[in-house]
């Protein structure tokens, strides 16, 4: 599935927002982290990852999340993540609730996981 990423422009200084819509998975997470690191190098201080129309989530889009909000706290900025769906949010709290238990025995096994999981919640069967 393909992945469309929109630098909203923001009134606010130093700010920057993506609209992500599609799915953010191994295909496409290097697209985004490219944009990422474009505008971390940028004088920013927020940056916002709108998820509203974001329909799925893997292991890969996780790392691009995460390694944003590394890269932009080493310059005393913040990211934040906004809008996200119900079947992303219960992604988001699977990772947040297993900071360091690996359960998974590879991130095949892991996508997997998350793919059935965010099709489960997207279908209201939860």
């Amino acid at each position: 599935m393909a992945l469309d990423i929109q630098l909203i422009e923001v009134q606010a200084p130093k700010v920057k927002r993506f609209l992500l819509d599609g799915s953010l998975d191994t295909e496409t997470a290097p697209e985004l982290e490219q944009a990422v690191m474009d505008v971390i190098s940028t004088d920013v201080d927020l940056l916002v990852l709108d998820m509203k129309t974001l329909d799925f989530i893997s292991s890969a889009g996780l790392r691009v999340v995460f390694m944003a909000t590394k890269k932009m706290k080493a310059k005393n900025g913040r990211l934040a993540v906004a809008n996200r769906q119900v079947q992303i949010t219960k992604v988001f709290e699977i990772v947040k609730a297993l900071p360091d238990l690996t359960i998974f025995k590879d991130d095949e096994e892991m996508d997997d996981y998350l793919a059935a999981m965010q099709e489960k919640f997207k279908s209201g069967d939860f």
